[in-house]
Parts: C-alpha cells; structure tokens; sequence
C-alpha cells in the first residue's frame, strides 16, 4: 500500500506513502486515494480528512515519472490518472484539509486544489515543472488559478524550475492559511480538522458545497479545454524525458530552482 489512512474521532489521516520518491503518484497510489476518497463517502466515522505526505521532505513532487500511461492518438483524448486523487473528483462532500511539509509541485496540485484549506510548515514550497520540461501546465494551473491572484500563479506555471514560491509568500497571497514550524503541519490540520469534525456534518458538507459553487461554473468551462491544450502543447515524450534525464540537481538530490520568491 503507498497510501496510508488512520482515522480517530471522526478525522480521517490520508498519507501519501513513498517518501523515498518524494511522494510522487504512482498508478496504485492514484488508485488507492481515488478509493479511500470514495470509501469516506459511505463511512459515518470519517467527518473530516486531512492529506499529507510521508518523511517530511515533499507533500507530493506530482506523478511518477517512471510510470508509463498509453495515450489515445487524438488530441481530443487524454488519459490522465490524475484526474482522479482528488476527493471533489470522486463526489466526497466532507471538508478535506491539506498539510504540507516540504515540496509541493506538479500533480500534486491536483490534491491542493480540491482540499478546503493548506496549512504548510515555513520550510514548505511550491513550485510547477511543467514548461521546463516541455509540458503544458493545465490542470495544475487551472486548479491554482481558482486560488491564487493570477499574476502569481501564472508566474509560478510560465516559469517552471526556475520559480519557488517558499511558504511565507504562499501565506501572504493566501495560497496557504497558516503556518506551522518545520514537520508541524499534519499535526496542525488534524487540530483544525477535528473542529470541522465536531461540526454538524450536513451543515459543514452544505457549505463545503456552496463554497465550490462559488466557481464551479468558470472551473469546469477550464477542465474542459485541458485535454486538448497539453496533447496540442506538450512535446513528445521522448523528448521531454530527455529534458527531465539532463535537469540539474541540488544537495538533496531535488530539482535545482535558479530564482524564486521567498524559497526556502
């Protein structure tokens, strides 16, 4: 199992398990959280989850890049097993907390999107690869876009590894909602989700509801186009694993950034 999930007093712990890949999102993990997200449905324990990641260096560095997914010929067509680790994908209504320590980047915004709230440690960035290594950034941006001023969050897409955005920005523009010190922040969103968890749960899943359909109108038009913007977009995959193979590497064996705001 890559996704571990442990649940006390109406919170459910959802952790991604693969620090050893800086949490990034194989198939079975992909299919794993779709499951637990659906599961949660159904179980009237589960009033409140928080998502995290495992080891304290990355939240989620997005898919797995050794994972082979078979794509369709026409650029009308995608298949992107991403599109279902979210709990909005998968119908869950219950408020679902986000806690990150360390990276967040890439795919993993798929999960950040459609979580209520972020608490993030003060060594946490943010970050999305995408343009550098020949991707369009779609879903990744569409889904930031629904919570960052856009300025900062195209900044963040158009510039790939050569942005950071570290935590105490990310809080300023309300990315994040609050800080915690380093390897503090699971432990923050569970205190916070235990509140939401002792809530009535039809009035807390109601106004989890209103809140999305607040811009679920302007949100689903944009999911719309993704498909065809990175099958018309995005260079071949050959071609962008060689630029993946040659990215440059720090100290800690992740992706160098060359600028940013507020890195950590």
């Amino acid at each position: 199992m890559t996704v571990r999930t442990e649940i006390a007093d109406g919170v459910a712990l959802v952790t991604l398990d693969r620090p050893e890949r800086h949490n990034a999102v194989d198939l079975d993990t992909a299919a794993e959280l779709a499951a637990a997200w659906q599961a949660f449905r159904f179980d009237d324990t589960v009033r409140a989850a928080v998502v995290t990641g495992a080891g304290g260096r990355a939240f989620c560095t997005g898919i797995d890049r050794s994972v082979h997914v078979p794509q369709p010929a026409s650029p009308y067509s995608l298949d992107d097993p991403m599109i279902r680790i979210g709990p909005k994908a998968n119908d869950l209504w219950k408020p679902v907390v986000a806690a990150v320590d360390g990276m967040a980047c890439g795919g993993a915004f798929y999960l950040l999107g459609e979580s209520e709230f972020i608490v993030a440690s003060e060594n946490s960035t943010f970050f999305d690869p995408h343009t550098t290594y020949g991707m369009v950034s779609a879903y990744e941006a569409i889904y930031m876009a629904q919570r960052m001023p856009l300025g900062e969050v195209a900044r963040m897409s158009l510039m790939g590894t050569a942005e950071r955005l570290g935590a105490a920005r990310a809080y300023e523009i309300g990315l994040v909602s609050e800080l915690t010190a380093p390897g503090a922040a699971a432990e923050a969103a569970v205190r916070r989700a235990a509140v939401l968890a002792a809530q009535p749960t039809e009035a807390v899943q109601g106004t989890v509801r209103a809140l999305w359909a607040a811009k679920e109108a302007a949100r689903n038009q944009a999911l719309a186009h993704a498909p065809q913007l990175i099958a018309l977009g995005s260079l071949p995959p050959d071609r962008q694993a060689e630029l993946f193979a040659a990215r440059k590497r720090d100290a800690t064996g992740t992706d160098a950034a060359r600028s940013g705001r507020d890195a950590q």
